[in-house]
């Protein structure tokens, strides 16, 4: 191995000394303002990420008890790489959206209070990087716990707003109760199974009495359905427009993102042994297929009419979840796993960029509705540039990121013969355009009553700069992305 060469482990725990870091210096630092909490958050989790890429797949066999729970392979590290991406996207964005949270927190000062608003996206990161390296069912939920509690807190953050409050209560209660199919699931296949570890669960499945079937497809029934809600597919993605809508916009973007991902990764490991077993292979598909064709419908459907942006996003996210669970219903393929991946990827980067313009044209417009965006393209001239990529994204259109990723899903479509669920991915990616040009025209054919100038710092006119250039580079090329998948190198741990 190369001297330079980290053990990704070394990244949870790194994670891990951020939060307590900030933590620490927010509950006994005397200073009112907080907002230097914000600045060692973005500089801590920079770091790891910046230190991520010096990180290499490892086998972890000479270490059994880890090995058992905890996975150190190329996808793993990637998934790592994602959850640090976006809170640092995240992050910066908190930074922007300080006077927002005043407004919406009467007699709060915008340097005050904002410790914790900082200190739990860390939190939440190291779950979803926990969910990525999760190999056996225990592992996976007391990382989802992690982010999901995290997140209660999160989405409710502005409690005295009452949509933030109802948008807190829904994703409680609906997250509280996939959280019990999850462990009723898990409890359900280790009744019959007596494993926990997904390899072994699968070593099983391959041997299982036909006679028990059934039990084992209603135990993964149930696990779907906790996942389902986690990637917000149809039909389990009740929670997403009011959350979305209702949550501080940085958290919005924050579950659009990385809740997703890592629920994609959890959801790729937990049907791998199934699909290894024969006699469940065209089941699950069958499962998945039905659902991607939902959500592709559904969200693409919805979102048409919606004229508030977070509400628009919010279906978007649904129809994206579609898209993904088409290339998971062409595993066949062999190529889900990488092609997952680098959508996931290029979703960050569109997403990210549209929500951190989001979070700039609230601050100065104070609204979230399309019409905010109107006479942008003359008011913040790259605001607009910015919106005007991340949108073209989104949408499909060649040389974008957005565009690769959905080639790369209805190529495995026709590498499986799924016909049905190319044609609707066709179909419903020309519904797209409609409803994401909408804001183009906003920007630049609409006019707004007040032409002011809307002021950027020099960290956002960056990262809209840095994400829009990446949107385009992974368009046109895309091998950074799949040359991190490595096969693992052979290393023995002391523990």
């Amino acid at each position: 191995m190369s001297p330079l060469s980290l053990n990704p482990i070394f990244l949870d725990l790194a994670v891990l000394a951020v939060g307590l870091l900030l933590l620490l210096l927010e509950a006994f630092e005397d200073e009112k303002d907080k907002g230097f909490v914000g600045w060692i958050s973005i500089i801590g989790i920079g770091t790891v990420f910046a230190l991520s890429f010096f990180s290499h797949p490892i086998n972890l066999s000479g270490a059994s008890q880890l090995a058992s729970f905890y996975s150190a392979d190329a996808f793993a590290i990637f998934y790592k790489r994602i959850a640090l991406g976006a809170t640092l996207l995240v992050l910066i964005m908190a930074m922007e959206y300080r006077p927002i949270l005043s407004r919406l927190i009467p007699g709060v000062d915008e340097t005050a209070g904002l410790g914790e608003f900082f200190a739990l996206p860390v939190f939440t990161c190291l779950g979803l990087m926990w969910m990525a390296s999760a190999i056996d069912f225990v592992m996976i939920f007391v990382s989802l716990e992690l982010v999901t509690i995290s997140f209660y807190v999160l989405v409710s953050y502005t409690r005295r707003s009452a949509i933030t409050l109802e948008a807190g209560v829904k994703y409680l209660i609906l997250s509280a109760l996939s959280t019990g199919f999850l462990v009723y699931g898990i409890t359900w296949l280790f009744g019959i199974t007596n494993r926990t570890n997904l390899a072994e669960v699968g070593e099983v499945l391959r041997a299982l009495p036909a006679d028990h079937q059934t039990a084992i497809l209603f135990g993964l029934a149930l696990i779907l359905v906790a996942l389902g809600f986690k990637i917000a597919a149809v039909p389990f993605q009740l929670w997403v427009p009011d959350v979305y809508q209702g949550a501080p916009t940085p958290i919005t973007a924050f579950l659009s993102v990385g809740s997703k991902a890592a629920g994609f990764i959890v959801l790729m490991r937990v049907i791998e042994p199934f699909l290894s077993a024969p006699v469940f292979h065209d089941k699950v598909l069958l499962v998945l297929s039905g659902m991607a064709v939902l959500s592709l419908i559904y969200g693409n459907l919805a979102a048409m009419p919606q004229m508030n942006m977070k509400r628009l996003l919010a279906y978007s996210s649904i129809a994206h979840a579609g898209y993904l669970l088409v290339a998971l219903a062409s595993w066949s393929s062999g190529q889900a796993k990488p092609t997952v991946s680098f959508y996931l990827a290029g979703y960050l980067l569109m997403t990210m960029l549209s929500f951190l313009v989001l979070v700039v044209v609230n601050r100065a417009t104070g609204g979230d509705d399309i019409a905010n965006f109107n006479g942008l393209g003359q008011r913040a001239p790259l605001l607009a540039f910015g919106m005007l990529v991340a949108m073209l994204s989104l949408a499909g259109v060649p040389f974008t990121a957005g565009f690769l990723g959905k080639f790369l899903v209805f190529r495995d479509a026709v590498a499986t013969h799924q016909w049905l669920l190319l044609g609707i991915g066709i179909v419903t990616v020309g519904a797209g355009f409609y409803y994401y040009l909408k804001v183009v025209r906003a920007m630049y054919w609409n006019v707004s009553n007040d032409m002011t100038a809307i002021p950027l710092s020099r960290l956002t006119k960056v990262t809209i700069g840095v994400l829009s250039v990446l949107i385009f580079v992974l368009g046109v090329y895309p091998r950074p992305i799949f040359i991190m998948f490595k096969e693992p190198v052979s290393l023995i741990l002391p523990f």
